[in-house]
């Protein structure tokens, strides 16, 4: 399971970030995170898997398909073993509530209704516990 403080959010623009903290889009202050709990995985073929799960963004949740990619696996200096993976999904933000958007002067609109989800994940191996 992943939670996602709203208020993390950083674009690198302090206008839009606030814009998208507040109520015309995710609204931070009456829903301050976002959720995905994993229901199941299913493996596509090697070193590809399908993570699905239900996505929860305004207090309105969906289930969503992850395709989920290994990206190999390392051990570290400190014996631990690491693993990366790089994911996607593409979802309507409308589903989610995400409504706002603006005209553009050539006609077009700011913010397209279908959106890309992407993510690098970096798994580390729990050390085995050892008996007493």
């Amino acid at each position: 399971d992943v939670s996602i403080d709203v208020t993390s959010l950083d674009t690198r623009e302090e206008k839009r970030d606030a814009h998208l903290r507040s109520a015309d889009f995710f609204d931070a202050e009456n829903h301050p995170t976002l959720t995905f709990k994993s229901t199941d995985v299913k493996r596509v073929s090697e070193g590809e898997l399908e993570v699905l799960g239900d996505l929860q963004i305004r207090g309105i949740t969906k289930p969503i398909s992850l395709h989920v990619q290994s990206n190999g696996q390392i051990k570290d200096p400190w014996g631990g073993t690491r693993a990366g993976f790089s994911g996607k999904a593409t979802l309507s933000r409308k589903e989610f509530g995400l409504h706002w958007n603006a005209l553009l002067e050539t006609g077009g609109v700011v913010v397209g209704d279908k959106i890309e989800i992407a993510l690098e994940i970096e798994a580390i191996q729990a050390a085995a516990s050892q008996a007493a």
